[in-house]
C-alpha cells in the first residue's frame, strides 16, 4: 500500500512529497542523530530516495565520512538522514504533515538509548493551550494559536 505523503520544514521554504511502501519507522538513539538534533532520539521513515520529490533541494551536511542529512539552512530542521552509498533516505517523522501515519517499529542506536526517556507514561501532562503565558504570548502576536 504505497501512500504519498508531504512534508517539510518548520519555515516552509523546503517542501517534499515521499512515497512511502508501509508506515513502519524507527527511533535513533545513536550519539550522533543525538548531537544532530539536539534530542534524546530521533524518529525515521525510510523511503527510497528517487522516491522523494523536493519542491526546493535542501541543505545537505556531510555528518560523517558515511553519511549526510538534509536539512533548511533558514530555519534549522533535521530533514532526514543517508548513506552515501544508499538508494534510500530516512526522513524525519516530525517532518512530514501526517506524523500519525507512522508506527514505530524497533529502536537502533541503542548503545547511546536514555531508559529515562522511553516510557515517561506517568508524568503528568500539560496541553499547550492550558499554559496561559504562551497562549498569551500567541494571542498578542498573531490572534491565535499555533497549528
Amino acid at each position: 500500500m504505497t501512500r504519498t505523503m508531504t512534508g517539510g520544514c518548520q519555515c516552509g521554504r523546503i517542501r517534499y512529497t515521499a512515497r512511502i511502501d508501509k508506515p513502519d519507522a524507527y527511533l535513533c538513539h545513536c550519539r550522533m542523530c543525538q548531537r544532530a538534533t539536539g534530542g534524546v532520539s530521533i524518529a525515521f521513515a525510510q523511503s527510497k530516495a528517487a522516491a522523494i520529490g523536493w519542491t526546493r533541494e535542501p541543505d545537505w551536511f556531510a555528518s560523517s565520512p558515511i553519511a549526510r542529512r538534509p536539512f533548511c539552512s533558514a530555519c534549522g530542521t533535521p530533514l532526514g538522514f543517508q548513506y552515501l552509498d544508499s538508494d534510500n533516505i530516512d526522513l524525519t517523522v516530525g517532518s512530514f504533515d501526517e506524523p500519525g501515519f507512522f508506527e514505530p517499529k524497533h529502536h537502533f542506536g541503542a548503545e547511546s538509548l536514555h531508559e529515562a526517556w522511553i516510557d515517561t507514561t506517568a508524568l503528568p501532562r500539560y496541553r499547550t493551550e492550558q499554559y496561559k503565558p504562551i497562549v498569551d504570548r500567541w494571542m498578542t502576536e498573531v490572534g491565535k494559536l499555533p497549528d
